[in-house]
């Protein structure tokens, strides 16, 4: 368990929201088996690089198939990204403390400094939108990285490193930016091949 840093930051106190929630599950989270917080702290630390390899495996596997579904493969990171973007800019604008900073409890994960917002949570944001791209390039790859997305965001509250409204949130406004992207893409992604076709690009979307 890591000490944290008693001086929380001029922004916004979240605390009174959940704060006995996140207390509880942090104190949970203290108590337990030794392995298991590692492997909660390892999902929440590196959970994002198994998007990126459902990402990886949905475009291999859609080049081989159809080149529509390898656009939208390609699309995946793209619609990801600007999710994080919008978070980013959202939690610029709500200013709100850490509850490590905000309560003064230990935790699992060492607490970040001032400056460094909690809500949103751009994990839980990044992960969603991750999981709905890859619903509209493989409903197999869809259904995991939903059960990841799911996992590694209550992963971010048990290591101490977001409340529980924080991670709620995170994951409501990636799936509401990717969404929409994901339709336009699916929409889209036929008359985009031709593109590819005329272009060094080809190899990207057939095998």
């Amino acid at each position: 368990m890591h000490g944290i840093t008693t001086t929380a930051a001029s922004g916004y106190d979240g605390s009174g929201i959940d704060g006995k929630l996140y207390t509880t599950v942090v104190r949970t989270a203290d108590g337990a088996p030794t392995w298991l917080d590692s492997a909660v702290s390892a999902l929440s630390t590196y959970g994002l690089a198994l998007f990126a390899v459902l990402m990886l495996i949905g475009w291999w596997q859609a080049r081989t198939r159809d080149a529509g579904q390898a656009v939208k493969a390609l699309a995946a990171p793209l619609v990801t990204l600007v999710a994080f973007a919008v978070s980013t800019v959202v939690k610029q604008a709500v200013h709100e403390n850490r509850p490590c900073q905000s309560l003064h409890i230990i935790t699992l994960e060492a607490c970040p400094g001032p400056g460094d917002w909690s809500f949103p949570s751009n994990h839980a944001t990044l992960a969603a939108a991750a999981a709905v791209a890859l619903w509209f390039v493989a409903a197999r790859l869809g259904v995991l990285a939903t059960v990841i997305a799911l996992a590694m965001t209550a992963s971010r509250v048990w290591v101490g490193a977001h409340y529980p409204h924080d991670v709620l949130a995170g994951l409501a406004l990636g799936a509401l930016v990717a969404l929409p992207l994901a339709l336009l893409m699916a929409r889209y992604a036929p008359t985009l091949v031709p593109l590819f076709h005329r272009t060094r690009m080809r190899p990207l979307i057939e095998s």
